[in-house]
């Protein structure tokens, strides 16, 4: 590297533009240099002058120590969003690093506090198509009993991920169809989950910390390279929504409380359960206690009251909020 900035770490540079959104050329314009100073700065091959480096901290609205500081192994295990075939380049890019800074955060407090022991069941399988829907109730209660949560509705699932070991943020990603992004860290072998607040329902983002957990709990072994392929995808993420389902309504006690499955009937469990009538549903059918017919017809009462796009409950039902970063 030639002159410039001694200790200036280019990876940086290319993470804060990443979680601002912001293309080489458009940084280049904010500090008024050229896309090529960027280029070069981002690959190693020079480094910023000492003004240059206080235009970009200045740009991105963060300090001149953070381009100067040692990026973390964390590791090759994958990131895992929602919606991936939907959701920009762009949007992945800002959403992995925040979900990255959390856990740069984690480790620098780490050296302070103590957070709490990892304790997450796992499945050890290396091929997503070694999982059968058995396995994941299984492992579902699994993480129940280890957690003691019983086999009624949970209060606060950002709180049991969190007594479990996993860090949780929230933030707003500037996108609807991002809902939240997972990973483990190799640098202290720990799970992360970020969940998007761009979709404040409660019973959403408890679907989204549960479906993440589904992804941290099932998938971990499996190879990044896995997710390129769309129907490798879209079955790795069926299954996080099953685990996510049979987490949070298991079936012993959920199927106990339905008599013959209604719209009326999973708005007055809505409240108890703090899960989307939409996910009863798919609950619902997925343990055979709604026919395929009876099903598809659930579906078209709920589309014709408008459910798709707000659900009752959904203004009313208090959000959860991840408290352990923040008390640390």
């Amino acid at each position: 590297m030639r002159n410039g900035t001694p200790n200036f770490q280019p990876g940086r540079l290319g993470e804060a533009r990443d979680s601002r959104g912001l293309t080489q050329v458009a940084l280049a314009e904010l500090i008024n240099r050229t896309s090529s100073s960027i280029s070069r700065w981002e690959a190693g091959d020079q480094s910023p002058e000492p003004d240059a480096l206080d235009a970009l901290a200045t740009a991105m609205n963060l300090p001149v120590s953070f381009f100067l500081n040692r990026m973390p192994e964390h590791g090759p295990a994958p990131m895992f969003f929602r919606s991936m075939a939907s959701m920009t380049q762009g949007v992945r890019k800002r959403s992995q690093t925040r979900l990255r800074w959390a856990q740069d955060v984690s480790l620098e407090l780490q050296a302070w506090v103590d957070l709490p022991a990892v304790n997450v069941p796992r499945l050890d399988a290396t091929d997503h198509r070694e999982i059968r829907d058995e396995d994941i109730e299984r492992i579902a209660n699994e993480c129940r009993a280890v957690w003691g949560l019983g086999k009624g509705p949970i209060a606060d699932v950002l709180l049991v991920m969190e007594n479990a070991g996993i860090v949780v943020v929230k933030e707003e990603v500037g996108s609807a169809k991002m809902d939240g992004v997972s990973n483990w860290s190799r640098a202290d072998d720990r799970p992360y989950v970020l969940i998007a607040r761009d979709k404040a329902s409660c019973v959403r983002s408890r679907m989204d910390a549960a479906h993440e957990l589904g992804h941290l709990v099932l998938h971990h072994a499996l190879q990044a390279r896995t997710l390129r392929n769309a129907a490798d995808f879209k079955e790795i993420e069926r299954q996080a929504f099953y685990f996510a389902g049979a987490f949070l309504m298991p079936e012993e006690s959920f199927a106990a409380e339905i008599s013959t499955p209604s719209l009326n009937g999973f708005l007055a469990l809505k409240e108890r359960w703090k899960v989307a009538i939409a996910a009863m549903m798919m609950r619902c059918a997925n343990l055979g206690i709604s026919s395929e017919e009876y099903h598809r017809r659930l579906w078209k009462h709920y589309s014709a009251r408008g459910w798709r796009k707000n659900e009752p409950l959904d203004e009313i039902l208090a959000s959860e909020e991840p408290r352990l970063l923040a008390r640390s």
